[in-house]
């Protein structure tokens, strides 16, 4: 009587089943790393061009303070050439008051004016600077950092978009200190600050500029 059966084992199917199990494997991880991969591009496309858009609108900024906060120094030197020296008070012919408030206008309020002679007249009024404060974003970056996505940009891209921010914060800091100074009254301060901001401005313009030029290799 025979107690065992001897079977045989069909190795081909069994070899068969691991390959297909492996095979299955091997697709699904390939899968997930094409998706993952595809993610991350799109994630990054997305980023660069908000941070684009959000370079370009901030030069648009330092263009708009600049053409206005230029005019700051040049305003308190052509009006320090007609302030007597006697009194402090404004003294000129109509003439070249009336060049001054064309080329500057709204920095001196005139309010009345006496008639010294012929050619000079005393002006009273009050002066008023009008600095306009830049606002920059830089949301469009920062969002980038915190979420991991600037990981994925190129050392070179990396390189110009921290040279970017980092002298955009300096402008911003300095037209902070401008402001603080003109709220204190304190002109020639006020003079040197806006002198430093206009040679950050041309640095910034030209970090703009090539940024937005080579913005492409991000990708």
């Amino acid at each position: 009587m025979r107690l065992f059966k001897s079977t045989t084992v069909n190795w081909k199917y069994i070899i068969g089943e691991i390959l297909l199990i492996f095979f299955g494997i091997s697709l699904a991880i390939w899968f997930n790393n094409w998706n993952a991969s595809n993610t991350i591009n799109a994630n990054k496309r997305i980023a660069i061009d908000k941070i684009e858009e959000e370079i370009r609108n901030n030069l648009d900024e330092l263009y708009s303070a600049r053409e206005v906060n230029l005019k700051i120094p040049k305003a308190i030197e052509a009006y320090e050439e007609i302030i007597s020296d006697s009194d402090g008070q404004a003294v000129s012919g109509i003439s070249q008051m009336k060049d001054f408030q064309e080329n500057f206008p709204n920095y001196f309020i005139i309010k009345d004016s006496v008639r010294i002679n012929d050619t000079l007249y005393r002006y009273l009024g009050n002066t008023r600077i009008r600095l306009e404060l830049i606002a920059f974003s830089q949301i469009a970056w920062e969002t980038s950092r915190n979420m991991g996505i600037a990981n994925e940009f190129g050392y070179e891209c990396l390189y110009n978009l921290e040279n970017v921010y980092n002298i955009q914060r300096l402008v911003q800091n300095e037209m902070d200190k401008a402001a603080e100074a003109l709220q204190n009254e304190e002109v020639d301060r006020l003079e040197r600050i806006l002198g430093f901001v206009n040679q950050l401005d041309v640095q910034l313009e030209d970090a703009y500029t090539l940024m937005l030029k080579n913005i492409a290799d991000c990708m």
